[in-house]
């Protein structure tokens, strides 16, 4: 599996990367860590490839899309995906998979972490937008509010609890038992 944990890298908690990554192992997966910001395009290409599933950890969904397009990672990981490896997206890498990003601008410092980002555009692996974290600490406040400003938008809110299977053209919101 390759993990690719880049939304975290400026976060100050990231105890959820390692807890992610002990949870796939524990499963009896083979975690491929895949740092996108310290690989070249050709490193990341292959570990694509060589893994049976993508797994995008969470953090800052605007720093990760940036970090995505300047590697070239969007266009592969849409490649993959396409082809029909298996994605997972926890968090940020949820939101990225939705057409357009700009729904989550409450959540993430996207002016500090990516002062010059101005295309909103996701990987638009999926045709509805995940709304992660909803109602949960400390994201009470602006999940709300996200769901209450984009209304027009397919949202699909899920809780920390929760997970949003895509298969084919089947989703459905899975809950922890």
């Amino acid at each position: 599996m390759a993990f690719i944990p880049t939304a975290s890298i400026h976060e100050e908690y990231t105890q959820y990367v390692e807890d992610g990554k002990a949870t796939l192992a524990s499963l009896g997966l083979v975690v491929k860590e895949l740092e996108i910001t310290q690989c070249d395009r050709t490193e990341i290409a292959q570990v694509l490839n060589d893994c049976d599933f993508i797994y995008i950890s969470g953090g800052n969904t605007f720093f990760l899309m940036q970090e995505l397009r300047r590697t070239g990672t969007d266009k592969l990981l849409t490649e993959q995906v396409e082809k029909g490896k298996l994605y997972i997206g926890e968090s940020a890498g949820a939101m990225i998979a939705a057409p357009n990003i700009e729904y989550a601008k409450k959540m993430d410092d996207y002016v500090t972490q990516t002062p010059n980002f101005k295309d909103f555009r996701g990987l638009h692996i999926v045709n509805f937008y995940p709304v992660v974290h909803f109602k949960e600490f400390p994201f009470e406040e602006e999940t709300l509010a996200i769901v209450q400003e984009n209304n027009q938008l397919p949202l699909k809110p899920i809780t920390n609890q929760q997970a949003i299977a895509v298969v084919g053209d089947r989703i459905s919101i899975q809950s922890k038992p």
